[in-house]
Order: C-alpha cells, then structure tokens, then sequence
C-alpha cells in the first residue's frame, strides 16, 4: 500500500525491526501511525540472525515470539574456542526466563513476521518514500519525503520516530550528534552450506591471531546451513567459495569443514557510536539511528526492538494525553542500555582480535580459569541474554 495520508499522529522512518516494532506497540494502542521507508521491499537477506531471551520476552507481549518459535532454530550453549580447544561453554539453560535460550532465525523471516503482525493491528508500510527533511515546531512535525517517481510530497505528525538506521537522515535533520569510532578491521558475512563438526545447539566464537570468526547454525529443512562472520584486514568486494573455505580453514584447521555452497555473503564495517540524546523535541530515535556496535554478542536489533517496545509505549501514553516530560524517561532508561551494549561488545571484540602471542595465551588462561567459575558464566549468559535490560 503506497497512499500516504496528508497527517498521522506518529510517523515513523524505516520498517526495520525496530520501526516494526514501535509500529504494532502504538497500532495495538490505537494510535494513527505510519511507516516511511525509501526500499522497495523488507530485508530478504538474513543479516541479523540472534533473537536473545529479553526480545522473546517482550516479543511474546506483541503475539510474535510464537511465530519465531516455530520458524526459528533453539540454540542454549555458546562456546569459546581458540583452535580446536574449547576456551569456555556457556549455557542459557538456567536463566530465569520463559525462554532459556537464543533463537537464530534470519532477519528477512523476523521482518516477515513482524509486517504480518504490524499489518493485522491496522498500521501500513509505505514503500519508495525517502524522507529528504524535517521540520518541528511547537504542533508537530512536517516530514519532507519523495516518492517512487522523485516526487516531492510531505506529511505532517505529532511525532516521529527515526528508526531509518546509521546513516539516518531523521538523526542529522533533529541535530543529534552520532559519537564514536570505526573499527580498523572489515567484516566478512556469510550464509553457508558446510558440513560442520559442532552440534547445532550451540553458537561458536572463535578466536585466532587471524581475526574473530562467530559460526552459528541457520534454521533449514537441511541440517547443514550456518552463518559465519569473520574480522579481516580488508574485505574483497566478492567473497565465493574458495574465499570463505580458505578463511575457514585457517580460522579453525581442525575441524576439517566442507562448505558446499555459498547462500548470501556481504561484507562491513563495523562502528561504535551512540547518539548524543534519544530525543530532539517532537523527534525521537529507535534501533540503529540510535546505536551501533560490533556484532559479538549478537544485540544489536535485539536492542533496537527492546528499544522500541519502551519508546512505542510511552508515545502511545503520550498520545492518550499523558504528560509529555514522561518521554524522557525512554532516554534515561534506554541510553544507557546502548552505552553498556557499545562497551561489553568493544570489549568483547578488542579482546577476541588480540594477535601477539603472549597476550593471546594470557588471554586463553583469563578466560578458561574465570568461567570454571558458575557464577561467572551465570552472569556472562545473563549479559548475553540481555536480561538485566529488564
């Protein structure tokens, strides 16, 4: 559906995960919401593929966690391995949740089902509409976008919401400042068909003086599909078979994997950086316009949609005529979720791309000693979970 109403309570800029999300919550409410997005379609890559245990919690209050469920594939362990020597197992199975696990479903399923559901609560996707300015004032705001022919048109809202992404045009127009850093390295994605030596329950971080390489398994009617996601010093353009064989091999020489066919592959480079203020006036910011950190961990639409679930919750509040200083409070919880998110994941990677051998083996001891620990691992699986967001 591409007819676009002339005014909206809410408009908001990008139906990813998070702008879906932020959706279905004010939709439910009863609130007139409307969806801009400048692509023709929704993700049909797999891209973020972890669903952590906080997000099917507040997924599961929307009706969607069942859905994931059943499409996705359950996944309790995360291992650390340097070589073939396992570093540290961690397990979800003991947390205190409903669901004591990840869920690894591509992104273009979670995009899928969330537009099925954001379209049975009554709010639509426009399609081709790129927003090209801003305006706000003491009523509202005017949304400048062009549609699929380049034409010029705008929108007028009480609020919008930018969940258009790093690079996101609502950010820049608020005034937001965007702080942080690139990593030196490039990320290599790839969605495979390999045989592989490791159970599918689990999700592999593996360290090498090479780089961070995650193996983790896809849900598919055959039992061999994996995403792999490599640090390199400079990610070639096109990454084919030989390629990511060559940076298997090397990343984990023992495990003697074959991959068949490659799926989907891409490459990136990763930023840490958090947006100065969530809030600009009538203007408020969701999922990546708002943060972005390494991959390690797997969080980051996780924290986009948790984000969204606050935010969509107190517009609609907002909306019914509650007062609007209560917005605020989606800054003061949901930032500095981001900052803990942006310092765990640099962490995680800085450590995980050591290459001097005497801080690796210093490391590897680190870590194999500490997570003997039960509570250490506990709360590593509890950080990863993203329950203490709660």
């Amino acid at each position: 559906m591409n007819t676009v109403p002339a005014t909206a309570s809410v408009v908001i800029v990008g139906a990813g995960p998070a702008g879906m999300t932020a959706g279905i919550v004010l939709a439910d409410a009863g609130v007139n919401v409307v969806l801009l997005d400048r692509l023709a379609e929704g993700a049909n890559t797999s891209r973020a593929v972890v669903v952590h245990a906080r997000t099917l919690e507040v997924l599961d209050d929307l009706d969607v966690t069942p859905t994931l469920l059943e499409r996705g594939i359950v996944v309790p362990h995360f291992v650390m391995r340097d070589g073939d020597r396992a570093l540290a197992r961690v397990s979800f199975e003991g947390l205190p949740t409903k669901y004591p696990y990840t869920v690894m479903i591509g992104q273009e399923s979670t995009e899928a089902i969330l537009l099925a559901r954001l379209e049975k609560a009554g709010a639509q996707v426009v399609r081709h509409a790129e927003v090209t300015g801003l305006a706000q004032d003491a009523d509202g705001v005017t949304v400048d976008y062009t549609d699929a022919d380049g034409n010029p048109n705008s929108l007028r809202a009480d609020w919008v919401i930018g969940a258009d992404g790093m690079h996101s045009k609502v950010r820049e127009a608020a005034g937001i400042g965007f702080t942080g850093a690139t990593y030196p390295e490039s990320f290599v994605l790839a969605d495979v068909r390999m045989t592989w030596p490791d159970p599918r329950d689990e999700v592999s971080l593996q360290l090498s003086p090479e780089g961070v390489t995650v193996f983790a398994p896809l849900p598919d009617a055959q039992p061999n599909r994996f995403r792999i996601v490599a640090t390199v010093a400079e990610a070639p353009e096109h990454q084919d078979l030989a390629y990511v064989q060559a940076l298997v091999d090397a990343r984990r020489p023992g495990a003697h994997a074959k991959i068949e066919e490659i799926i989907w592959s891409s490459r990136f480079r990763v930023h840490h950086r958090v947006a100065d203020h969530y809030r600009a006036g009538r203007i408020l910011l969701a999922g990546d316009a708002a943060h972005v950190h390494s991959p390690a961990g797997g969080q980051g639409m996780n924290t986009g949609i948790q984000d969204a679930v606050v935010l969509g919750r107190l517009l609609a509040a907002v909306v019914a005529g509650a007062p609007q200083a209560i917005l605020d409070d989606y800054e003061k919880t949901r930032r500095p979720v981001a900052l803990g998110v942006v310092a765990f994941t640099d962490r995680v990677t800085r450590m995980a791309t050591l290459r001097a051998l005497p801080a690796r083996l210093v490391r590897n001891l680190v870590i194999s000693n500490l997570t003997r620990i039960p509570a250490v691992r506990n709360k590593l699986a509890y950080q990863l979970s993203e329950l203490a967001n709660r």
